[in-house]
């Protein structure tokens, strides 16, 4: 399996962006659909937005859907996650993680990064 390494978080205001980045080591970054997770403090962890191993096909959540865009770099074994509009609930420890479903869902990825942590705040 994959291993990851998120970074790019950080203290970020009401409306701003952020750009984070999830690279991958191990092989075969091509074969694996890679997802973004989000767990705010005191709840539980949420799938938010995933990208086909192909890279044709993208998944988003509703609560992000036109503010976050996902895309990756085969090249370069990354994915990246660009916010905008970015509000208090997006506050939050942002992972990564893969899966070989042909069809995933949610519980069908693993091998979670330690995660990158962001706080929307003023």
């Amino acid at each position: 399996q994959l291993q990851f390494v998120e970074s790019g978080g950080g203290l970020v205001q009401p409306g701003g962006s952020l750009t984070l980045s999830c690279t991958a080591s191990g092989y075969g970054f091509h074969n694996y659909h890679i997802g973004w997770f989000r767990q705010a403090p005191g709840k539980e962890r949420d799938g938010i937005t995933y990208i086909s191993s192909s890279g044709e096909f993208i998944y988003y959540a509703d609560v992000v859907k036109g503010r976050f865009t996902i895309s990756r770099d085969i090249a370069k074994n990354t994915v990246y996650l660009q916010m905008n509009s970015l509000n208090a609930d997006d506050t939050g420890l942002y992972s990564c993680a893969s899966s070989t479903a042909r069809f995933p869902a949610w519980v069908d990825f693993d091998s979670w990064g330690r995660g990158t942590q962001v706080v929307v705040s003023s």
